[in-house]
């Protein structure tokens, strides 16, 4: 596959992103070198080899859900700046 600008217009495009000259050029090379390499791993012979799912076997390892040290309404609003005694208060940072 040929890296040329076009294709790195078009991939700056898609991602919303602006490069001069020189960032293209390096971008160019960059794309280039990581084709070659995907191309060279497609050179393996990977007759019998199974895919890799995970990388252990185990499964789910979870710990079960624990309640552990709460602390009271109180105690939390305590150092808050502001709140009513139920809730904190925040500033508001949605602005129709």
């Amino acid at each position: 596959m040929e890296v040329n600008d076009a294709l790195v217009d078009k991939l700056a495009h898609l991602a919303r992103l602006q490069f001069n000259e020189e960032e293209k050029q390096e971008i160019r090379s960059d794309l280039q070198r990581m084709i070659a390499f995907v191309e060279k791993l497609n050179e393996l012979d990977l007759e019998g080899v199974s895919p890799l799912l995970h990388m252990t076997d185990e499964v789910n390892v979870l710990r079960e859900d624990e309640l552990k040290g709460t602390v009271s309404r109180e105690e939390a609003l305590k150092n808050a700046p502001l709140h009513d005694g139920q809730f904190f208060k925040v500033p508001k940072v949605i602005k129709k």
